[in-house]
């Protein structure tokens, strides 16, 4: 066999292992099974209404993927999501307008991220801690300024704009594409978003080459909050109002996503398509068990399962490099 044939095969393998293109296949795989099972399944309006369904996570995923893969953690997505709403709502019902309104929700997302990641960074706080606690912080804090109701009676400038589409695909769809794409150019090819997976892999050893280990983790903590922000706005312009109780335990399920995805709870490996992926998976699955009739109250329970399962898979794997690597 020559040389040419077997780089071309080795080049094959490493493809073929990849995370992605595993994912990939088995969301395919799990499509086609289900097409013959519920012949609505396969649908345009039902995979429009997958999409649609998945986008909010998938915004939020982005940035979460890009902290777990510098070794961070946030569990005050959710309730960012929906301080992000309340406050762009809460501010044009006040009659600022509407941009001005939404960049305020979008901004508060910000300081949210701003406050994590000084804690953390500059004195060394335990991420779990921190982010939970300001979950109920800002959990709080919306249900005050919302009065704990919903805020409806917004602009039809703004509302109209989560339900308007191009081609048939609604805005938040192509606004959710467009920053898996740019998301995950940034991270496989810029030096600063790069610089993740050494902070994620060694910190001691990123500190020593000189990288703004502290900077770069503000960063990213301001990166996941704005984006969770946002995703609250945009979810607030196709309901046509802003909840107080969106966003409850979505957390959990974006990390399972990016999990899922490949990205590693140790840090120092993921990727923004693999985070995609991986709420698309989920997604799917829910999608299909709402299809088959499946009770709402056992879908938690498959969430759940996969959060745990995704876990578990984690650690094997993290295990059996260490064990490979000696």
């Amino acid at each position: 066999m020559g040389s040419d044939t077997k780089q071309n095969i080795n080049k094959f393998s490493r493809i073929f292992e990849a995370k992605e293109l595993i994912l990939v296949g088995v969301i395919l795989v799990f499509w086609i099974v289900m097409s013959f099972v519920a012949v609505n399944f396969k649908n345009i309006s039902n995979i429009r209404a997958i999409f649609l369904g998945l986008s909010t996570e998938a915004i939020i995923a982005i940035g979460m993927a890009n902290l777990l893969i510098s070794g961070g953690l946030d569990l005050s997505v959710g309730a960012t999501l929906a301080m992000g709403g309340v406050i762009a709502s809460l501010s044009m019902r006040a009659g600022i307008p509407v941009f001005i309104s939404v960049l305020l929700g979008i901004l508060t997302g910000s300081f949210i991220g701003f406050i994590n990641g000084t804690i953390i960074a500059r004195w060394r706080i335990n991420p779990l801690i921190v982010t939970l606690g300001m979950q109920t912080v800002v959990r709080g804090f919306t249900l005050i300024l919302a009065g704990g109701m919903a805020i409806i009676g917004l602009p039809e400038s703004f509302t109209s704009f989560g339900k308007a589409s191009i081609l048939g695909i609604q805005y938040p769809i192509i606004i959710t594409l467009a920053l898996v794409i740019l998301g995950d150019i940034f991270l496989r090819k810029t030096r600063f978003f790069r610089q993740n997976f050494y902070i994620g892999g060694n910190e001691k050893a990123a500190l020593m080459t000189g990288i703004r280990v502290k900077n770069i983790k503000i960063f990213n903590y301001v990166l996941v909050s704005t984006l969770a922000a946002l995703a609250g706005v945009l979810m607030s312009s196709r309901l046509a109002a802003a909840s107080v109780n969106i966003g409850v335990g979505i957390e959990l399920k974006v990390i399972a996503a990016c999990v899922i995805g490949g990205a590693s709870l140790s840090g120092g490996e993921g990727s923004i398509v693999g985070a995609f992926l991986g709420t698309l998976f989920m997604a799917t699955i829910i999608n299909a068990l709402n299809i088959l009739g499946v009770d709402v109250y056992w879908q938690n329970i498959v969430s759940g399962i996969i959060l745990i399962g995704a876990v578990v898979l984690d650690t094997v794997m993290k295990e059996r490099r260490e064990s490979l690597s000696k």
